[in-house]
Formats: C-alpha cells, structure tokens, sequence
C-alpha cells in the first residue's frame, strides 16, 4: 500500500498481543513514539482506539501524533456506520479480521485459557449470536481457520469481503496525504 502510493514510511510494530491488554496500549504507544521521535520527522499511530477508553488520544495529543480514526480496528476495515449498524441490528456480533483469524488459537483460545479450560468458552462467548470475519485479503485457507474460529466458538459465519480500502484511507488521513475519492468511506 505504502510503496504504490509512494508513501515513505517505516513501520515499527508493538506486540499484537497488547490487543488482549488495551489497558497497556498508550503506554506502548508513549515509550516507542517517544524512542522515535529523535529518528523521525513525523510519528504516526496505527492503531485506532482499541478499547483504551482515550488513554491512547491522550498521549496522541500530548506528543502531537495523530493515529488511525475509530474505536477499534473493525471501524478501520469495515467502516464505522456500518459496525455501528451490526451492532445495533445484532448487539451479539463477535468480530474478526485477518489477523485475528490466523491468528485465533494463539490469541483467543490460548490466551484465554479455552484449551485448558473448554468449559469456560460459554461464559465468555454465551452471549455473542454471531461472527462477522472482515476479510481483507480472503484465501481458501483463511475461509477455513474463520470458519474453524466460529465453531470454537459456537457461531454462524458471516464474511464480508472489504479488502484494505478502510485501512488505506484511515492511514491517509492519519498521514495527513489527500485520500482518494475511491477511499472516501461513507
């Protein structure tokens, strides 16, 4: 995306496990931003809120970075009026990306002990009534551990193909770059 765009950027990953902390995110974010200043001219988030509840526009704004718009990363990929109006239609949604989908056993059931544990998947999940996986990039395989992911997890299926077009506006924004009329998200 960055390099047909022409966009020169470097990316500095944090653990994708902070995702099971948020409450440890803006720290993260604060420490590596922080390191980076001195080698960058502009630092930019690429993370939305991710259930930091602000902490993580707090250090934006205090550090003067900007980050990707939204309440979490399904807003970036899926829109935020449309994750809006799942919820509200369905309250019970159980979202998933890419990301999450490869990466389901390690994340969800590991760290949450279902391995050990299957006993506790109702008292985390009883009351989800659904899975939305928010494809990105869909592959046979992919389609596999999605539909592997919501049988662990009890679930219906749904898949809704949005590609990277979310992410690549959102990032343009965050970048401060024109965004494409083909981006402009409703």
């Amino acid at each position: 995306m960055a390099d047909r765009r022409g966009w020169e950027l470097d990316v500095h990953p944090l653990p994708p496990l902070l995702h099971n902390h948020p409450e440890r995110i803006a720290a993260e974010v604060e420490a590596l931003a922080t390191e980076l200043a001195g080698s960058y001219h502009r630092v930019v988030v690429g993370y939305a809120d991710c259930g930091t509840y602000g902490a993580l526009d707090e250090v934006c704004d205090r550090l003067g970075l900007s980050r990707l718009a939204g309440l979490h990363c399904y807003d970036v990929y899926g829109g935020a009026q449309r994750l809006a109006g799942w919820f509200a239609e369905q309250p019970g949604t159980y979202v998933l990306t890419d990301f999450l989908v490869r990466s389901f056993a390690r994340t969800v059931v590991t760290e949450l002990g279902l391995d050990r544990h299957p006993e506790l998947r109702d008292a985390y999940f009883g009351n989800y009534t659904r899975a939305v996986w928010l494809a990105q990039r869909p592959t046979t395989d992919l389609r596999r551990r999605a539909d592997d992911a919501a049988a662990v997890l009890g679930l219906p299926l749904r898949v809704v193909e949005v590609g990277n077009a979310g992410l690549e506006h959102s990032l343009a924004e965050a970048l401060g770059r024109r965004v494409p009329p083909r981006l402009r998200q409703e």
